[in-house]
């Protein structure tokens, strides 16, 4: 193992197992914010921390008691706290929804209203119609507390089963979610008296963007993304300390060289946050400034210890096309993988930005397995590989900010 491997891997180790967590607004988030802005600085890169308010959440679980019996439930991230008695309502459809009488009830959604995890309501970038509609009539209808029955939805949760339907800091009622079957038998108890508890906590916090740039302060820029945060309950290996420590390594192989153009490289905070607040800020940050930018590149999900690394391309020119995959085709483990969307390079999509993403090329199988749990933890990245992309992402950078994007 090469020196910029190890320090790859020390960079995870300390990431993913040094720190209690890196969700939004947690003390872990914090603590790895300041730990990359000080790892940065050291590299001769300006830093700049421009922060946004947030919430931490803890919890102590959850309490569900019916008929004599108590069945299992989990709080749902970001739920307010309860202690409530009611009788229990059920609803399987948006149209049954509208009908139901379910103010002051415990409100159980199964069937086709949990099929899959809703959107955020004030989420900014992806929002469907459906979605809207039954937070809406939730909010209209005032429930005391809601459960849902849910299983797995990959696209949307990874791997978490059961998953929570709503993971909403700006929703306030109440939420829990249990399982398919558990939801089947406490539907058989409609209108019985319900008492869930659910202890938790919402506190404000702050958190920040770690900005880090060097080259000229005016003109064209290449922008490098990489989110620094996790989500709750992972130690978020693979999504996405691996793209924060390729981020440092490009840092240490560019120390030395200082681009024709601005080269930023940032540790955006809140991707896998319900109301992406990093995203939000480096866009009101850039407001008419998008098209400065040469190439916007976003690794997430790069290095996995078992098969490539893959990129794709978007909007990029032929000439930038070809000095991006001769740079990346000139080693082994790389490869053109298909196009997708789900994380920060849609910004620069949103803005007609030549954008350039990179990932695992088993990114599907990933996701629906371990994103968002327990499991993705250090021994899933390969610290060979994120030293290798590194070497990659330093060559397309230089030769960008020679050419530029033209044909």
């Amino acid at each position: 193992m090469g020196d910029l491997a190890r320090r790859a891997a020390s960079h995870l180790r300390f990431l993913c197992e040094d720190l209690p967590g890196r969700a939004v607004g947690s003390s872990g988030n914090r603590a790895a914010t300041d730990w990359f802005a000080e790892q940065i600085s050291a590299l001769d890169f300006i830093v700049e921390t421009p922060e946004f308010d947030c919430l931490d959440w803890s919890h102590d679980g959850a309490e569900l008691r019916v008929a004599g019996r108590t069945l299992p439930v989990e709080p749902s991230p970001y739920s307010l706290g309860c202690a409530s008695r009611a009788k229990l309502t059920v609803a399987e459809t948006l149209e049954a929804l509208e009908r139901a009488e379910v103010a002051g009830t415990i409100l159980l959604l199964r069937g086709s209203l949990a099929k899959e995890q809703l959107m955020p309501k004030n989420f900014p970038f992806y929002n469907p119609d459906e979605h809207r509609q039954i937070i809406g009539c939730l909010e209209r209808k005032q429930p005391l507390a809601i459960l849902a029955a849910t299983g797995r939805d990959p696209g949307m949760a990874g791997g978490i089963t059961p998953f929570p339907l709503i993971e909403d800091g700006d929703f306030a009622i109440p939420c829990a979610h249990m399982t398919e079957s558990v939801g089947e038998e406490l539907a058989a108890l409609a209108g019985e008296e319900v008492d869930l508890t659910i202890r938790a906590k919402r506190t404000p916090a702050i958190g920040c963007n770690v900005e880090a740039h060097k080259g000229s302060g005016q003109g064209p820029r290449i922008v490098v993304f990489a989110h620094i945060d996790a989500k709750l309950g992972t130690p978020g290996a693979l999504d996405n300390a691996a793209g924060v420590s390729t981020l440092l390594l490009l840092a240490e192989l560019l120390q030395p060289r200082t681009p024709g153009v601005r080269l930023e490289l940032i540790a955006l905070n809140g991707e896998d946050y319900y109301s992406a607040p990093g995203e939000q800020l480096f866009l009101s940050r850039n407001a008419n400034r998008f098209d400065e930018i040469l190439l916007g590149i976003n690794i997430d999900g790069a290095g996995d210890v078992a098969g490539e690394i893959a990129f794709s391309l978007y909007g990029c020119t032929p000439h930038l096309e070809q000095t991006i995959r001769t740079a990346f085709l000139a080693y082994p483990g790389m490869i053109e993988g298909e196009a997708w969307y789900q994380s920060d390079h849609s910004i620069f999509l949103m803005h007609d930005r030549p954008a350039l993403a990179v990932t695992s090329a088993r990114f599907s199988e990933l996701w629906a397995e371990i994103a968002h749990t327990p499991k993705d933890l250090p021994e899933r990245v390969s610290p060979r590989r994120l030293e290798d992309l590194a070497r990659v992402l330093q060559q397309v950078v230089l030769k960008t900010s020679i050419y530029g994007f033209g044909d």
